[in-house]
C-alpha cells in the first residue's frame, strides 16, 4: 500500500510527474472511478477471478488518486480515509465489536439503517438546513434503474409500499396500459410517452425489489443473452455466405429461434 501511495505521489509531482496525471481533478477522475467499479462487477459476473484481482487493483488506485488530490489541497489523506471507514464499520456493527451486554441487547433487524439514521440526526445542521428527506443519500450518479430500486427501498421502510407482490404486478400492468394508451393517442407527444415509459420502468424496478432481484444484474444478464444469440444468428447467416444486411426479419427471427432451441438443448 505504501508503494502505491508513493507511486501516485510521484505521478502528481510537478515537473517530474506524468503530464496527464497532473492535469486531473476530482471531477475528471470521477468517471473513471465509476467505470472501474463496473469493471469489478463485470469480472465477478464472469467468474474471472484473475481479472477480478486486476480490476480491484484498478479500483483501489481510484481511491488512492482521490485521496492524493485531497491531500494536495490540505483536506485529508489516504490514512484519514482508512481511519474513517474503520471507525464507521466498528460503529455500525455493535453486535460484533461491542461488549457482551451490547451484543446481547442489539436487535439485528434494520440495525444498519437505524445506526445510519442516528448518525445523520446527530450531524450539526445550519440555520438554513431543510428537514432531511427519507430519500436523501441515494446518489444521483447511480444508474437510473439502480437508483429507482434504492429510492423505493427507502420509501418502503416508511410503510410506503405494496403489502405483497400482487399489487406490484398489477401496477406494472397499469403502467404498461398507460404507455400503450399514450402510444395510440393522436394527441400524445414524445414527452408523454417518455414519462409513461419511465413510470413503467419504475414499476418494474419495484417488482424486482419485491422479488429480491437486482434489476441491473438481470438486465446485464439478458443483454449478454441477446448478444450471444444475435451472434449465433450472424454465424448461421455467415455459413450461407450472407450477413444481416442481406437477410430479412422473417429469416433472422427463424434463425433466432433455432439458436434459442440449441441453447435450451445444451442446457438439458
Amino acid at each position: 500500500m505504501e508503494d502505491l501511495i508513493a507511486i501516485m505521489a510521484a505521478l502528481r509531482t510537478p515537473k517530474t510527474g506524468c503530464p496527464w496525471d497532473l492535469e486531473q481533478s476530482f471531477e475528471t477522475i470521477a468517471p473513471y472511478t465509476i467505470e472501474e467499479a463496473y469493471e469489478v462487477a463485470d469480472a465477478i459476473e464472469r467468474g474471472d477471478m484473475e481479472d477480478l484481482r486486476d480490476e480491484l487493483g484498478d479500483l483501489l488506485l481510484q481511491v488512492i488518486y482521490h485521496a492524493r488530490l485531497a491531500e494536495e489541497e490540505g483536506l485529508f489523506a489516504f490514512a484519514d480515509v482508512v481511519d474513517a471507514i474503520s471507525r464507521k464499520m466498528v460503529r455500525r456493527h455493535p453486535h460484533v465489536f461491542g461488549d457482551e451486554a451490547v451484543r446481547s441487547s442489539v436487535e439485528m433487524e434494520g440495525l444498519w439503517e437505524r445506526i445510519k439514521a442516528q448518525e445523520k440526526a446527530e450531524q450539526p445542521k445550519g440555520a438554513d438546513d431543510k428537514p432531511a428527506s427519507l430519500l436523501d443519500g441515494v446518489p444521483v450518479p447511480l444508474p437510473a434503474l439502480t437508483r429507482a430500486f434504492k429510492l423505493q427501498k427507502k420509501a418502503s421502510r416508511a410503510g410506503f409500499d405494496w403489502p405483497d407482490v400482487t399489487g406490484v404486478v398489477a401496477k406494472v400492468y397499469e403502467e404498461l396500459g398507460e404507455l400503450e394508451k399514450e402510444i395510440g393517442s393522436e394527441s400524445g407527444g414524445i414527452e408523454r410517452a417518455e414519462e409513461e415509459f419511465g413510470d413503467l420502468l419504475l414499476a418494474l424496478a419495484n417488482l424486482a425489489r419485491h422479488l429480491k432481484l437486482d434489476p441491473e444484474t438481470a438486465l446485464r444478464a439478458v443483454n449478454d443473452k441477446f448478444i450471444r444469440r444475435f451472434k449465433g444468428v450472424e454465424e448461421l447467416l455467415e455459413k450461407k455466405g450472407r450477413g444481416p444486411a442481406d437477410s430479412n426479419l422473417s429469416e433472422m427471427d427463424a434463425l433466432w429461434e433455432l439458436v434459442k432451441a440449441e441453447e435450451s438443448n445444451a442446457d438439458k
